[in-house]
């Protein structure tokens, strides 16, 4: 399978096998005007398998989401068909706006304009609990 070189745009490597479609609906790839390349089972010496997503476009990426997601994944910015820049997620110590609390008696519930914060509370374990009310992310 041959997939194009791109000029100027975003290649995300090291995604867990089996993930990169969850990164692609999060990201909203699927509304982008330009050409998008998801790999899926790719082989990979490091990791056995992985995803890889091309995007020929380079868009804002909310590195947090990614390392709440797939930590571990790595954000190669390519301008002009060379490596441009090439940074590696992690899990973050805190997600704005990623996922929404899911208890009724939170207060993100009724104050509709409240970002849901949610802070790592086992880093190991990747437990979010969120910020205003405890409540464990799903």
């Amino acid at each position: 399978m041959i997939i194009g070189q791109i000029k100027n745009g975003i290649v995300l490597d090291h995604i867990t096998a089996g993930k990169g479609m969850i990164l692609y609906n999060f990201l909203g790839l699927d509304k982008l005007e330009c050409q998008v390349a998801l790999i899926k089972n790719a082989e990979s010496v490091k990791m056995g398998r992985k995803d890889i997503i091309k995007i020929d476009k380079v868009i804002d990426i909310n590195f947090d989401a990614l390392g709440y997601l797939d930590p571990g994944v790595t954000v190669n910015i390519i301008k002009d068909g060379k490596l441009a820049k090439r940074e590696s997620t992690d899990t973050p110590e805190k997600i704005v706006n990623v996922i929404k609390c899911k208890n009724p008696r939170c207060i993100t519930t009724v104050e509709q304009e409240l970002p849901h914060i949610f802070v790592l509370k086992d880093k190991e374990r990747r437990i979010y609990r969120c910020l205003y009310c405890e409540s464990r992310a799903k």
